[in-house]
């Protein structure tokens, strides 16, 4: 079913593949924001095929996540992804006065 749902426009990505990063994001950000409320050193991350999408990496970075795991054939462009978010993200940092 999911082809049909992306050819017909229900569904822009595969959800088992790229993040959801208005529904699913929400609920992570809210993860992130309350975790750390109750724990401020609680390392926080996601693994599996999301771990590895690029669009799925930088959502993560933003929302604050320590770390992503992917399958090992993702590695290369996951760390590509990785290494780009950090620069965008410190980039936007430098941008607004922080450090």
């Amino acid at each position: 079913f999911l082809p049909e749902y992306k050819a017909n426009g229900i569904m822009e990505e595969d959800p088992f593949v790229s993040l959801d990063q208005e529904g699913v994001g929400e609920l992570i950000r809210i993860a992130v924001e309350r975790g750390r409320k109750t724990r401020p050193g609680i390392k926080l991350g996601i693994c599996g095929e999301h771990g590895g999408d690029p669009a799925s990496i930088g959502f993560c970075e933003k929302a604050g996540l320590d770390y992503v795991s992917c399958s090992p054939f993702r590695v290369p462009i996951a760390r590509l992804a990785a290494a780009q978010a950090a620069v965008r993200e410190s980039a936007s940092s430098s941008a607004m006065g922080g450090a």
